[in-house]
């Protein structure tokens, strides 16, 4: 056989397993982003950030300027 087929071949099939491996690591990549964006989803849909805090109801502080932050 000759040398430059079997080096052709050789890297043929090298790069097959770098294309396969590199597919892995997308979808692997792909979950975790997945994975994240639902863990997000989740924390500001429990954070209720659309619920104004309400004034004190007695006492000398609170009670007329609603200073939250």
């Amino acid at each position: 056989m000759d040398v430059s087929i079997s080096n052709t071949v050789s890297t043929a099939l090298y790069l097959n397993q770098a294309q396969t491996a590199e597919q892995v690591q997308m979808q692997l990549f792909r979950d975790a982003l997945d994975m994240q964006a639902q863990q997000v989803t989740e924390v500001l849909a429990s954070a209720n950030l659309g619920a104004e805090p309400r004034l004190a109801q007695e006492g000398s502080l609170g009670t007329h300027i609603n200073t939250y932050a």
